[in-house]
């Protein structure tokens, strides 16, 4: 326990260091003379250059466990950070991102490997992820609009200075608490037959896991690109610090579920679909309802990403296994990954032609109509009993 409370204390800090940028990178690309596309990309390049960082991080993170790629990732996210400070061009700007965006790759995949691997216990594994699914909330309700209220204060350059920073103290702190040998699943797991563990996991066990589970992070994390390049860019230069309460609005609607633990004994496929129905529906006010209120349909987003992601961790620990928690994180990370840079890349192209949150709503639609049946045909069961530990 002590092992998760300060992992959930550097989880903190580097969710707060990164959402603190959301709102400010935009403007600050626009200020160093770059246009829509090009921030689409900027944006996407930052995901895109995920993608080698998450195929390293699935084997070494297994092979050499968590620690040593926690503090990488933390570190060297915040050196790229202090020169990201003094970026004088466009061009300095991406190349600076992407470099972030393959350092970063790490701490998913090594963070989520950790959580899991402090406990063989389903029920307690859920209770870990959930508890990380918090800890990300909390840091990105008062984040966005902590960082659009820095740079007010110290401009662009003295706020990339302090996040850099902060990253670079709370990898140090990382080196000297996070323990040199994650405890592995199968230390804790005694070794069991075939037909029990078929029968303690049968998705895993019995069939390879089907490529479309991916397609769920991928999605979301599309639609999610989507709302990062426009929201800002849709409040102009001058609105960064309506920009930044809006993203908090967004984090306190997923507070509010990820709270509902009540919510947690209902079938991950249910609340899977619910959710994408919900942030499916946000989208499409956005596009053509102008007259609502965005913060109201934000937090009403948030609420549904609240019901969402506890539910796709939980189906990913359950189609991982003892000594592949790493690849199976890994391969959800690189699918979010991808999600995430073609959303600012596809929402840059298109914005002369469709709203953006129209391009959300249609993927997250897709989404729905691609879930993946239950083992015996309904979506509320990927597999048999698989969500009888839920709390």
């Amino acid at each position: 326990m002590k092992t998760a409370l300060w992992l959930y204390l550097f989880l903190f800090l580097a969710f707060f260091d990164l959402h603190a940028q959301y709102p400010i990178l935009t403007p600050f690309a626009m200020s160093l003379g770059a246009g829509p596309a090009f921030i689409g990309w900027m944006m996407g390049m930052y995901s895109l250059t995920h993608l080698p960082g998450n195929l390293l991080a699935g084997v070494l993170v297994d092979r050499n466990g968590s620690r040593r790629y926690i503090v990488f990732a933390l570190t060297a996210a915040g050196l790229i950070l202090l020169l990201q400070a003094h970026a004088q061009l466009p061009w300095h700007l991406l190349l600076l991102r992407a470099a972030s965006g393959f350092a970063l790759a790490f701490l998913s995949p090594a963070c989520m490997t950790l959580l899991a691997s402090l406990s063989s216990d389903p029920a307690t594994q859920g209770k870990y992820m959930s508890g990380h699914g918090i800890i990300h909330t909390l840091a990105s309700v008062v984040s966005p609009a902590a960082g659009a209220f820095i740079v007010a204060k110290a401009g662009y350059s003295g706020t990339f200075s302090t996040l850099g920073w902060l990253l670079i103290v709370t990898g140090v702190m990382a080196f000297f608490s996070v323990p040199k040998h994650s405890p592995a699943l199968a230390v804790h797991a005694p070794a069991l037959p075939l037909h029990h563990e078929k029968a303690m996991n049968p998705v895993s066990a019995e069939a390879p896991v089907s490529k479309r589970y991916y397609l769920l992070p991928f999605f979301v994390s599309c639609s999610q690109g989507v709302l990062f390049f426009e929201l800002p860019l849709s409040q102009g230069s001058e609105g960064m610090i309506s920009t930044g309460i809006l993203l908090s609005l967004l984090s306190l609607g997923a507070l509010l579920t990820l709270s509902l633990f009540f919510l947690n004994r209902l079938a991950p496929g249910i609340r899977i679909a619910a959710a994408l129905l919900g942030m499916a529906i946000c989208f499409f006010s956005l596009a053509a309802f102008r007259s609502i209120p965005a913060g109201i349909v934000l937090f009403m987003l948030g609420a549904a990403k609240g019901v969402l992601f506890p539910a796709m961790a939980s189906l990913f620990i359950s189609l991982g296994g003892a000594g592949r928690m790493g690849r199976t994180f890994s391969l959800q990370s690189i699918a979010m990954s991808l999600g995430a840079f073609a959303g600012p890349v596809a929402a840059g192209q298109l914005r002369d032609y469709v709203s953006p949150y129209f391009i959300a709503f249609v993927l997250l639609m897709i989404a729905i109509l691609l879930l993946p049946p239950g083992r015996s045909g309904k979506l509320a069961s990927y597999s048999p009993d698989w969500n009888s530990h839920a709390a």
